[in-house]
C-alpha cells in the first residue's frame, strides 16, 4: 500500500491514476496553476500600454477604425478595417486610453485589468487554459466586430472591455450551470450596463457584442452532452468565428460600396 493524502492506495490504483488526464468542470485539462492565462493577458495589456507611452502613434496605427478614413501617415494615406487592415479587430482589444488622455485616462486600463483579475481565475479553473483563452479572444473579437458593424466608421475605439464583458456573461452562465448563486454577478453586469448607456464616450457596441458572445459560448459549452462535449465546444466556437467573419465581409462590402 502507498500512503496518500487521506489513507492509503494500492499500487495498481496509483499507476492507473498517473495515466489518467484530469479534467476541469467543463472538459479542459486541469493544471496546478489556474491563473497563468489571466495574468499573462494582464501582462500583455500592461506591456502594450508601455508601448503606447513610448510610441503614441501606435494608437492610431492599431486602434479599431472602420474606415476607409483619410489619415495620411507613412505609406498609408487611407486607413481602417474596410481598407484591409483586419488586424485592427484584434489589436484594438489590447490598447487602452493613454494615462494622459482626458476623460477616463488611466482608469480605462485599471478598471479593465481589475475586472479581468476578478472574473478570469474562476473561469480559467472551470474551463482550462485553451478554452478560457478561446473564450476571451472570441468575445473580444465579437465586441470589435459589433463596433465595426454598428458604430460610425470614423470612430476610433479601443479597449479590452468587450472581452471582459464576455467573461462576465460566461461567468454568470457557467456559474448557474454549476448551481452557484450568481446574483452578485448579475448585479455587477446590470450596473455596468447602466453605466455603458448612461456615460458618454463608452462603446456600448463592444460591451453588448462581447457580452452576448461570451454568454452564448458558455451556454453551448456548459450544457453540451458530456460524451460529445469537446466536439460541441469546438463546433460552436468555429460557428461563432464564421458568423463574425461573415459580418465583417458584409460590412466591408457596404462601406466600400
Amino acid at each position: 500500500m502507498i500512503p496518500a493524502s487521506v489513507g492509503f492506495q494500492c499500487p495498481e490504483c496509483v499507476r492507473e491514476g498517473r495515466g489518467r488526464t484530469l479534467r476541469t468542470a467543463f472538459g479542459g485539462k486541469a493544471v496546478r496553476n489556474r491563473t497563468a492565462v489571466t495574468y499573462t493577458l494582464i501582462g500583455i495589456n500592461a506591456a502594450v500600454m508601455l508601448v503606447e507611452l513610448a510610441w503614441p502613434q501606435s494608437i492610431d496605427r492599431f486602434a479599431q477604425i472602420g474606415g476607409p478614413v483619410h489619415a495620411p501617415y507613412g505609406n498609408h494615406p487611407v486607413i481602417g478595417v474596410a481598407t484591409g487592415e483586419y488586424y485592427r479587430l484584434l489589436t484594438s482589444m489590447f490598447l487602452h486610453l493613454s494615462p494622459t488622455a482626458g476623460g477616463f485616462g488611466i482608469t480605462h486600463i485599471l478598471f479593465n485589468m481589475w475586472a479581468l483579475s476578478q472574473v478570469g481565475p474562476p473561469l480559467e479553473a472551470w474551463l482550462g487554459r485553451i478554452r478560457y483563452l478561446a473564450l476571451y479572444l472570441l468575445a473580444g473579437l465579437a465586441g470589435s466586430v459589433a463596433v465595426y458593424v454598428f458604430a460610425s466608421p470614423l470612430a476610433e475605439e479601443l479597449g479590452a472591455s468587450g472581452a471582459v464583458f464576455g467573461l462576465f456573461g460566461a461567468l454568470f452562465v457557467l456559474g448557474r450551470r454549476l448551481r452557484f448563486d450568481m446574483g452578485s454577478v448579475a448585479t455587477v453586469i446590470g450596473i455596468n450596463l447602466v453605466i455603458t448607456f448612461a456615460a458618454s464616450g463608452i462603446s456600448w457596441q463592444a460591451h453588448i457584442g462581447g457580452l452576448i458572445a461570451g454568454a452564448a459560448l458558455a451556454l453551448a459549452w456548459g450544457y453540451a452532452p458530456r460524451d460529445k462535449r469537446t466536439a460541441v465546444q469546438l463546433a460552436t466556437s468555429i460557428a461563432l468565428a464564421a458568423v463574425l467573419v461573415i459580418a465583417v465581409i458584409l460590412r466591408t462590402h457596404s462601406l466600400k460600396g
